[in-house]
């Protein structure tokens, strides 16, 4: 049925990850894991920082978000990634590819200003310490986190206002696993050229200058713990080499997805695998495994229950 815009395909055709079966079943088995296994301690993070009065500051509160964050994040593909290794046809459709797009853009945005409030947060924390309580007190973490989901939202709301304006009219086969931009854009029956210009300025300028404002504001944070001779510098300086183990994770595939030309290379479906699935579910464990204050408080935790 004909709609405004003059969409008529109603579905998506997805070619998926790979045809091969055996690399289907490995990555079924290796996502799988995965998702029994840091899934689960994603959820524990979140539950360990909101239930322990000692991890109260900011960059727990943040940290705990991140993980929220990644683990919705880590529902929009894998899951029916996962199902279609098993179905014959996969298929999505036309609402259900624009909605995944949604949820796509919107929490990947609105982790991507995270890690810049995070880098604030440390900014703040070390290189301004006497006016940490007062700029980084309750209020002022809630506006930071009602502002990056609001980024998000209208980052995201932007790419889907773009696709829905193209007419879709022939053409249906998407060659990835679920719907993305550079994707869909190709299928559209029309000449895209301004479209994705205003897509790689969207996403791609985004990512690219959050990546290297991130970089350069922790090479300052980095350069003032290196000169200092306080007694917490080696655990800012493992707090800040993490922060940025993830800004590569998160930032690195996107700048390769969006900030060229949408043509298709052999390389774009493993780093989009590596983006949507595996690197949002380690991102938060990443950051636990080299902070000792939340190790502590999530084995006590464990400790407890296993108790009762």
């Amino acid at each position: 049925m004909e709609t405004e815009n003059n969409t008529v395909v109603t579905e998506f055709i997805l070619v998926g990850l790979t045809q091969s079966q055996s690399i289907q079943l490995l990555v079924f088995v290796l996502v799988l894991i995965f998702y029994l296994i840091i899934l689960p301690g994603n959820l524990l993070i979140i539950l360990t920082i909101r239930s322990d009065p000692g991890l109260t500051a900011p960059l727990y509160f943040f940290l705990g978000n991140l993980a929220f964050l990644d683990a919705s994040y880590s529902f929009i593909v894998a899951p029916k990634m996962l199902a279609d290794f098993f179905s014959e046809k996969k298929v999505i459709s036309y609402r259900g590819c624009i909605t995944q797009l949604f949820f796509l853009h919107f929490l990947g945005g609105g982790e991507g200003l995270l890690l810049v409030v995070m880098a604030f947060d440390r900014y703040i924390a070390i290189c301004r310490p006497l006016y940490y309580s007062t700029v980084m007190n309750p209020r002022a973490c809630r506006v930071l986190l009602l502002a990056l989901w609001l980024g998000g939202f209208v980052h995201s709301i932007i790419q889907v206002a773009l696709i829905l304006c193209l007419p879709f009219c022939g053409p249906n086969r998407l060659d990835n696993f679920f719907c993305d931009v550079p994707q869909v854009i190709k299928l559209a029956c029309t000449d895209t050229f301004v479209v994705e210009l205003l897509m790689v300025f969207n996403s791609g300028l985004m990512t690219l200058l959050c990546f290297v404002g991130l970089l350069a504001s922790y090479a300052v944070i980095l350069c003032r713990v290196h000169g200092s001779s306080s007694e917490g510098k080696s655990k800012a300086m493992s707090t800040c080499t993490t922060h940025i183990i993830v800004i590569f994770l998160m930032f690195g595939p996107g700048i390769f997805i969006y900030t060229r030309p949408f043509r298709a290379l052999p390389a774009d479906k493993v780093v989009s695998f590596f983006h949507t699935v595996i690197f949002p579910l380690m991102n938060p464990v990443i950051y636990t495994l080299r902070n000792q204050e939340v190790k502590v408080s999530m084995r006590r935790l464990l400790s407890r229950h296993v108790i009762c």
